[in-house]
């Protein structure tokens, strides 16, 4: 069963970050696909290569919390981001749903470099999806 909806005749405030993250995730999604391995190696989290240089790395921390490994994937969170993204950033506000998100993203990907260290696979999405690109890693 798939949600289609819920309702928000409660709801106070318009869901601007919400709005905001979807946009910026497609956006993302899209730059994904017409930039191809080069680009997910690039701004994908890559644990082996983010404990060698964290500086160097840092931003990848944000970057993979936008990617995703596929339209189903994309379609997937967006749906969730959807229908319970408002309920929470009414209920938190826009900045502190904003926080909560990115810890949230943070905390799933320092999970994710806490069982694989070693892994020069990139990680994609706020849950640390693995994505195994076509040309081979150096």
């Amino acid at each position: 069963m798939l949600p289609i909806g819920d309702d928000n005749s409660g709801r106070r405030t318009v869901p601007l970050v919400t709005y905001a993250l979807i946009a910026l995730n497609a956006l993302v999604f899209f730059l994904e696909l017409t930039g191809g391995d080069a680009f997910i190696k690039q701004w994908a989290f890559v644990p082996s290569r983010f404990l060698a240089n964290p500086g160097a790395d840092f931003l990848t921390l944000f970057t993979s919390m936008f990617m995703h490994a596929g339209w189903l994937h994309l379609g997937g969170n967006m749906l969730y981001l959807w229908i319970f993204g408002d309920n929470v950033e009414d209920r938190f506000g826009h900045l502190m749903y904003l926080i909560f998100y990115l810890v949230c993203g943070l905390a799933a990907t320092f999970a994710q470099l806490a069982f694989n260290m070693g892994s020069s696979i990139p990680n994609l999405g706020a849950s640390g999806l693995l994505r195994v690109c076509s040309a081979p890693t150096s």
